[in-house]
């Protein structure tokens, strides 16, 4: 069943090598539209998000956690209300290739449905939004392919660069030579206890990676996202939408 969560709208301002113009960016995550995230909970996010004015929405994976049609279009077709200049932009998460989907390895309907909403998806791929802005978009750690040098193949000299990756694990493959990496995947452990923090982060490395800001490997962001998985809870782990203004670095 369906249900509302509360979330946090968090707001971060940040340089970013090679950008001659401001950017500002909404970067949502791990949605997982499904038995616990429908149509109303998305309208608000999408909501939410436009009274921001971002230039650009990125999606950080973890769309959908359901292989039920029926679940997943009505929630998906929300995404129409998002109106970015340059675009809503996402890739997949390990859920996203969940049951069914992840057997086969066809995320086609999925794509279809974001993209009828308007959403493209940069599967180890990138996209040159502006003459001095790069965005790029690896698949899944875990469920796909990831690759980091394909999707900045196009990448030209002295642009900023961007790169979309749902894992934080993956961070170690990511170049010293990308701006920023925007990641989620964690949920912040989704229950955080005093004195002991994120519960389960479902990486690797613990509690390195739960959320903010992260400078090594790599310079990177990880969300706590938006929805919730296994358990309909979060407990002072609030969900989260972050608006970043890139600045000229």
């Amino acid at each position: 069943m369906a249900r509302f969560f509360p979330f946090e709208i968090n707001r971060y301002t940040r340089p970013l090598p090679g950008l001659r113009q401001p950017l500002r960016l909404a970067h949502l995550s791990d949605l997982h539209v499904g038995a616990f995230i429908g149509p109303e909970m998305v309208r608000r996010w999408v909501e939410a998000t436009q009274e921001q004015a971002p230039d650009l929405v990125v999606i950080t994976g973890d769309l959908t956690d359901s292989e039920k049609p029926a679940l997943i279009r009505p929630a998906v077709a929300e995404m129409r209300g998002f109106r970015a200049p340059l675009g809503v932009w996402a890739v997949w998460g390990n859920h996203d290739y969940r049951l069914r989907a992840y057997k086969s390895r066809d995320l086609s309907d999925l794509e279809a449905w974001l993209e009828a909403s308007g959403v493209r998806v940069l599967n180890n791929a990138g996209v040159l939004l502006r003459e001095d802005f790069y965005l790029a978009g690896v698949d899944d750690f875990w469920h796909g392919r990831p690759d980091v040098a394909g999707a900045l193949e196009g990448l030209p000299d002295g642009a900023a660069s961007l790169l979309l990756c749902h894992n934080p694990d993956y961070l170690f493959e990511v170049p010293a030579t990308v701006g920023l990496t925007l990641c989620g995947h964690t949920h912040g452990g989704q229950i955080w206890i005093p004195f002991f923090g994120a519960v389960f982060t479902s990486s690797k490395y613990g509690k390195r990676f739960a959320e903010g800001w992260v400078e090594d490997p790599v310079k990177a962001f990880v969300s706590r996202g938006l929805g919730v998985s296994i358990l309909p809870l979060r407990y002072r782990c609030e969900a989260e939408i972050v608006v970043l203004d890139l600045l000229p670095g």
